[in-house]
């Protein structure tokens, strides 16, 4: 028989689960905690979500949702490569920093299950680069930027963004950081980021 599924309760689930995944991550995360924190029983919690592992996943796809539209429109609207460097940038760390959890669960699920992006891909929010990649032909013909591939800025960017996120723990040790500072040079990082490509790519 089907799952009758309450809405609130489901919402109440996914909102205490982001929570904890992004307090303790997602090894750190109890099943029990979470079900605590939406204020149901751990039986009532595996009845709508069988294992932690399907939590997360739905954790992500409720975020995935939100900032897969942001994305896909800055990507595809009618401004300029470096507009769209500064408003990707800025939209992607700002996201980021209020679900801190997501790099590393992406990671985790590349490596763990390949067909992950695949399935991602598959999503019609997914951001679609086409128009970007031609538009940053369209700008080095014109001489508004050095060479480049549209491949390659668009590596350049997701990498810089997403990488400090990766690396929380070692950036803080060589930078001997507090986490207060930590936070400060990634609100930073969003115009860092961007002032740093479109210098290294203006003709």
């Amino acid at each position: 028989m089907a799952k009758k599924i309450d809405t609130n309760t489901e919402n109440s689930i996914l909102i205490a689960a982001e929570n904890i995944f992004q307090s303790k991550g997602m090894d750190g995360a109890r099943m029990q905690e979470i079900a605590d924190k939406a204020g149901i029983n751990k039986s009532m919690l595996h009845y709508y979500y069988r294992s932690k592992q399907l939590l997360f996943e739905a954790v992500f796809n409720k975020a995935f949702a939100l900032l897969a539209p942001q994305l896909n429109n800055i990507l595809n609207n009618d401004s300029t490569i470096e507009d769209k460097i500064k408003n990707f940038t800025s939209s992607y760390i700002s996201f980021i920093m209020k679900h801190p959890y997501l790099p590393n669960f992406i990671l985790q699920e590349l490596n763990r299950n390949p067909e992950f992006a695949k399935n991602l891909q598959k999503n019609d929010r997914f951001p679609n680069l086409d128009k970007f990649k031609s538009q940053v032909f369209s700008e080095v013909e014109k001489g508004i930027l050095k060479p480049i591939e549209g491949e390659q800025l668009f590596i350049n960017i997701l990498s810089l963004s997403i990488f400090p996120f990766v690396a929380k723990p070692l950036i803080k040790v060589f930078l001997k950081s507090s986490d207060k500072e930590y936070k400060q040079l990634m609100k930073d990082r969003k115009t860092e980021v961007s002032d740093f490509i479109i210098n290294s790519i203006k003709a």
